[in-house]
């Protein structure tokens, strides 16, 4: 082909291309002013408030006349508030958040909220109208969440909103508060969670329901090992690390995060006293995945995309779910079932198909009494059955074969009048959004009385002989990877019988990435002694309970775990794909060995490791704590005269800052602090990082966002700073209390750069 032929082609195709798209915008143009126009006949313009909350779809017009259909005909919602139902689902859902973590740091935060922040918003007035006040959760424990109608607009129009947001914005990375939907806190809370329990989060991710938890295990601060664990699993892989993200802030040692189909999740075994048994759970949260129509306040696409055939398709692997969460649940014990929906067939009917086919081994229990505050209405017990064309049916047997793929028998109420009453449906929860401004909600709580009839036969235990046990001399790592899951035996067993039992399981396909090892460090391992002689560890350390996450090469972080979850790991690495595990308690220090221990302490798991250190504490006052937090590598001559009698002996190198405190001095901050710290020739600093140093400094009364500010605008450091931590041992700059920017000036501009000859090109 010629120079010129072959130069022309492309231009041709661009052009071609070009005005395709100019074409398609025109549409897409006319489509916007067309579906305004209509919204203006209807008197509910696309201007004003309604535009400004709509977050970037104001061409979806909230309306669905089949969802306005089915549930006016279903009869959820009592009459006369249909039109407030209605009205209430088409404003947008207030934010909520809860505060998180332990209970006294918890406390103080709520402290620091109600009498600094809120107290700054009273009686203020935003473009002449006076700013609504947060509201606690009336029903949520102690105070602990609260809900707000700022929008984004006006936090930016004021100084002390802006304060506030930024507050809220820190807390939140640092774990100490939680984003979270009102009605989503609910199942954690009637799971009824003791710190002794097992507990088991099907479909976990994002976390905000897990990292709830988590805080219920750690209720006694003073205990760092709860005998209780949570397995957290999603099966989207890449969701899986949201939820490591969420876990990880609460710096909990009985957290591990898995990746499995929740519909056939495998049985994992224990070791009890030399056999092995399996593991039931004492606390199921099965949040199954649905159709989502209780979330149209805050997922908008929700109002355009709403048809039956949403909930017709998820009905069946909601009951799988639900069915494999009550096989795994141990006798007596809770296991609560939700969905953010509103429709009966992926709730009650659900419910109701699980406690057929239990026959006698469930019950729902009556949570009447349980969250005084919290509105609710009653389990429905009849309802019907609509295709997304309109059709109804009552009954399984007016639907037409061609139809029998799409409906199934389980979403059909129970027409038998004595079984439909020893179920008693109405224990069910209904939340609906009119009734305290929330999303729609849906909640059951099982409590498991006998081994479900197709599980009738006691599982085998295999007894194994002490010689053969998995031990620290003879197990260099744990690799754990996914394997496929066959299915249940009894199952098949129970389908000969002629038992009614669950559907089959499905295999579960190998995918996500190759996780690095789990290895435990051996008993007789070097790298601990001079660790435990270092810190003066206590006898009782559980050393067994140390892992890391490689194979080869030096161990340059070492994590921890319960007793419980060591259980679970050394007898399931062929069964399970962990992607998470344990906390972060030592790092190596690439100087470490000429201070006599080449690890220093992380803050991450200083918590946990505390109620264990003898040696090299030291304690400060508070005026202490915020010079080690605002400084950068402070000289000991700034510290308390005590301060400075405590480290003239000590030798170099990592340390523990503890400050206790003083219940008279009731202004000063009324909860303990636990900090990882460096003591060099001449300084003391805090190794912490930026926004829980913040954290500290905002629990002390400590104005933070002008310190930053002036952090921010400062030049950067100079070479006589760099001299300086080079020559008293700065072995960790990244948790300098240097406010960065996320980027900067050069940054920008060769991404501009790079932008533009992008477009030319």
């Amino acid at each position: 082909r010629s120079p010129g032929a072959g130069a022309a082609a492309p231009t041709a195709g661009r052009a071609v291309g070009l005005g395709r798209r100019l074409a398609a915008m025109g549409r897409r143009a006319r489509d916007r002013r067309r579906q305004q126009q209509q919204r203006q006949e209807r008197g509910g313009g696309a201007g004003g408030d309604q535009a400004g909350w709509a977050g970037g779809y104001p061409e979806i017009v909230k309306e669905n006349e089949l969802f306005e259909r089915y549930y006016r005909e279903l009869g959820i919602v009592p009459a006369g508030e249909w039109d407030d139902f209605m009205a209430a689902l088409r404003e947008p859902l207030p934010a909520t958040l809860r505060i998180t973590g332990y209970r006294s740091h918890a406390k103080e935060i709520l402290h620091c909220l109600k009498e600094k922040y809120f107290r700054e918003l009273q009686d203020l007035e935003v473009d002449g109208q006076k700013v609504e006040m947060p509201q606690s959760l009336s029903w949520y424990p102690e105070e602990l969440a609260w809900h707000t109608n700022l929008s984004r607009k006006i936090l930016r129009k004021s100084p002390q909103l802006e304060k506030f947001h930024q507050f809220l914005v820190s807390e939140t990375e640092c774990g100490n508060i939680s984003r979270q939907e009102a009605v989503s806190m609910i199942p954690p809370l009637l799971l009824n969670v003791n710190p002794h329990h097992k507990i088991l989060d099907m479909c976990a991710a994002p976390g905000s329901k897990t990292a709830q938890l988590i805080e219920m295990l750690h209720a006694d601060m003073n205990v760092p090992f709860p005998k209780g664990f949570v397995i957290a699993n999603d099966v989207d892989n890449k969701r899986c690390y949201l939820l490591v993200h969420q876990a990880k802030r609460l710096n909990s040692p009985c957290i591990m995060v898995v990746n499995h189909d929740a519909s056939s999740i495998p049985n994992l075994q224990i070791d009890v006293d030399g056999r092995k048994e399996v593991l039931f759970y004492d606390r199921i949260l099965c949040d199954v995945p649905c159709s989502g129509d209780g979330t149209m306040r805050k997922n908008i696409d929700v109002w355009k995309k709403w048809t039956t055939q949403n909930s017709l398709q998820l009905h069946g692997l909601q009951l799988r779910i639900a069915t494999r969460g009550v096989e795994q649940l141990a006798e007596g014990g809770r296991m609560v079932y939700s969905t953010c929906s509103l429709n009966p067939i992926e709730n009650e009917a659900v419910i109701a198909s699980l406690l057929e086919k239990s026959q006698g081994a469930l019950e729902l229990a009556d949570v009447s009494s349980e969250l005084p505050g919290l509105k609710r209405m009653p389990g429905i017990t009849n309802w019907k059955v609509m295709l997304k064309d309109g059709q109804w049916f009552e009954e399984w047997k007016d639907v037409p074969s061609n139809r029998q793929t799409q409906i199934r028998p389980t979403m059909f109420p129970i027409k038998d009048e004595e079984k439909l009453k020893a179920m008693n449906l109405e224990r069910c929860l209904r939340i609906l959004p009119h009734h305290q401004n929330t999303g729609g909600f849906f909640v059951a709580v099982l409590i498991k009385k006998s081994p479900m009839p197709w599980n009738k036969r006691q599982p085998k235990v295999t007894s194994f002989k002490r010689a053969k046990m998995l031990t620290f001399n003879n197990v260099s790592g744990i690799f754990l990877k996914a394997y496929v899951i066959e299915n249940n035996s009894d199952t098949e067993q129970s389908k000969k019988e002629g038992v009614c039992g669950p559907p089959p399981s499905k295999k579960m396909k190998l995918f996500g990435f190759k996780e690095d090892p789990f290895v435990f460090l051996p008993e007789d391992d070097p790298l601990f002694l001079p660790i435990q002689k270092f810190y003066a560890l206590d006898p009782s350390f559980p050393k067994m309970n140390l892992l890391t996450r490689t194979q080869e090469g030096k161990k340059r972080q070492l994590y921890m775990v319960s007793k419980e979850l060591r259980n679970v790991l050394l007898n399931n690495s062929e069964k399970m794909k962990v992607i998470n595990t344990g906390i972060k308690v030592w790092s190596r220090n690439s100087d470490g060995e000429q201070f006599g221990c080449a690890f220093r302490l992380a803050q991450e798991g200083i918590y946990t490791l505390y109620p264990f250190i003898h040696a090299r504490i030291i304690n400060v006052c508070i005026e202490d704590v915020k010079i080690l937090l605002t400084q950068e590598n402070p000289f000991l001559s700034k510290f308390s005269s005590e301060t400075q009698k405590k480290v003239k002996d000590m030798a170099m190198g990592s340390i523990v800052l503890k400050y206790d405190p003083d219940p008279e001095k009731r202004d000063d901050l009324q909860c303990p602090i636990v900090l990882c710290g460096w003591q060099g020739k001449t300084s003391l600093r805090a190794f912490v990082p930026k926004n829980e140093r913040l954290h500290y400094l905002r629990m002390m009364g400590v104005e933070v966002f002008k310190a930053k500010r002036k952090e921010e605008e400062s030049e950067s450091k100079t070479e006589e700073e760099v001299q300086h931590r080079q020559t008293y041992n700065d072995p960790c700059p990244e948790y300098s209390p240097r406010i960065q920017g996320f980027l900067g000036p050069e940054v920008l501009s060769l991404g501009l750069m790079v932008l533009c000859v992008f477009l030319l090109h």
